[in-house]
């Protein structure tokens, strides 16, 4: 009689499956689908082709539903499942997609977290899921530089008003209209219109317009993207020694299974030589 394959061979399995390159490979694909078809509904498609994309988007969110269902099987530690921030989004997501579209209360929160599928894209996506992982840990350090970048706004804002309103009330009335004004500046949407229109009463605000270009555009930017790219490489360093620290808890495993097998051969042997 064959021996029956345990639980642990068969949840071993679904693990190997669900973190193959295969399966990643068509859940990306799906969700590419998905996308797609999103943005075919947005077209002015003949009835026979809507009614096809309402029977794709359907056996898409089936797909979707299985595929979390299978995620949560062969997840390890149930419990922890959903404390992970990218397994509650995709659960959020799926679960929303069910709401019916015949609702008419619940039209445009349906097709909201239709559109949201696509950002699954990115918790499937390892080398996508690093990047938002790191920006989203570089936030508060970009918290202090947007605080400095708005005071360096505030106080061109009030100077800007109270010498130029004169030139223009609509650019430079207040100060919350001159702040709108400095971000078209720092945008570069035509700004040189801007600065001509004050030179002609003011000949030296290109000072005023330059100074406040250099801050913004290139010392605060620079500032931004330093900060991002520090939390990218602390982050890359963390995930390598991680990497580092598991492929020697492996190899220890190794090494302790090869010295259990050498102790039960040697007790063989001597077992052995022992009856004779």
């Amino acid at each position: 009689m064959s021996p029956q394959p345990s639980p642990v061979t068969g949840f071993e399995q679904l693990r190997r499956i669900e973190s193959s390159r295969i399966f990643q490979s068509v859940v990306i694909g799906i969700i590419i689908l998905s996308a797609l078809t999103i943005g075919a509904k947005t077209y002015e498609l003949p009835s026979l082709v809507e009614g096809s994309l309402s029977v794709m988007d359907n056996a898409i969110t089936i797909f979707f539903l299985i595929e979390i269902l299978f995620r949560f099987a062969a997840c390890p530690n149930k419990k922890r499942f959903l404390m992970d921030g990218w397994n509650l989004f995709d659960t959020l997501v799926v679960v929303g997609s069910l709401v019916p579209l015949d609702n008419s209360d619940a039209v445009l929160l349906g097709r909201l977290l239709r559109v949201f599928r696509v950002l699954r894209l990115i918790s499937v996506v390892p080398e996508l899921r690093f990047l938002i992982n790191s920006l989203l840990k570089a936030i508060p350090r970009m918290g202090y530089i947007a605080l400095l970048m708005f005071i360096i706004f505030y106080i061109y804002a009030a100077m800007g008003s109270m010498f130029f309103a004169s030139v223009d009330e609509n650019l430079w009335g207040d100060v919350a209209i001159a702040m709108l004004t400095l971000f078209r500046v720092a945008t570069f949407e035509d700004w040189t219109d801007v600065m001509y229109a004050t030179m002609e009463q003011y000949p030296l605000s290109w000072i005023y317009y330059l100074t406040f270009i250099f801050l913004t555009a290139f010392v605060f930017l620079n500032m931004m993207i330093g900060a991002i790219l520090e939390v990218m490489s602390e982050e890359q360093n963390a995930k390598q020694a991680q990497q580092a620290h598991d492929e020697r808890d492996e190899i220890a495993r190794q090494l302790k299974a090869v010295q259990e097998q050498l102790q039960e051969l040697t007790k063989q042997i001597s077992e052995r030589s022992g009856g004779r």
